[in-house]
């Protein structure tokens, strides 16, 4: 049986899209440390999401906008954004495991597992992948939108992020359905 793990990263910031990441794995990998994302250090994130794109049978990614996260809210957008990363893998699974307590219709056999990227290794691959991804896009927004740390706070609301919506407004890349957000507008 082929399965797949998909799992989502920025459901809760203030800026930027939620990124998504289906992954399967083969039976035989060697991923020393593969666990949730948010257990991982940087450096080891960075190394695993190398190693897991190198030994996966197939991964895929998965995004909704902003826009879409404030026209859908973003459960909805989180939904979209897993099938998407699912729809993309270039191998089609058997069932797909999420991270979580409910999947979206995949059109296939899924399963929400609470606590998932910690027990089931193709979600905490998916974890992971999605986790640098974005990561790597919100450092690179930084450089577009200085002042806001989303380099260090990928867009979550850190007193400094607060802050800086004071003091410089409000980018094309913030969620105005978030409180913080339209509280500004």
């Amino acid at each position: 049986m082929i399965v797949a793990g998909v799992d989502e990263v920025g459901r809760g910031p203030l800026a930027g899209p939620v990124v998504t990441a289906a992954v399967i794995l083969p039976d035989e990998f060697d991923l020393p440390g593969l666990t949730d994302s948010k257990k991982l250090s940087l450096k080891k994130r960075e190394s695993l999401s190398v190693a897991i794109k190198e030994q996966a049978v197939a991964w895929s990614m998965g995004e909704a906008s902003v826009e879409e996260i404030d026209q859908l809210n973003i459960l909805h957008a989180t939904m979209l954004a897993m099938q998407r990363a699912v729809i993309g893998l270039n191998t089609e699974p058997d069932k797909v495991l999420v991270d979580g307590n409910r999947a979206p219709d995949f059109g296939i056999p899924a399963q929400a597992i609470i606590g998932g990227d910690g027990s089931e290794p193709s979600i905490s691959a998916a974890s992971i992948i999605a986790k640098v991804a974005r990561d790597h896009l919100m450092t690179a927004y930084s450089e577009t939108f200085p002042g806001y740390g989303f380099e260090r706070n990928s867009g979550y609301p850190t007193k400094q992020h607060r802050e800086a919506l004071i003091t410089h407004g409000i980018t094309p890349i913030h969620r105005r359905s978030f409180g913080p957000v339209k509280d500004r507008l």
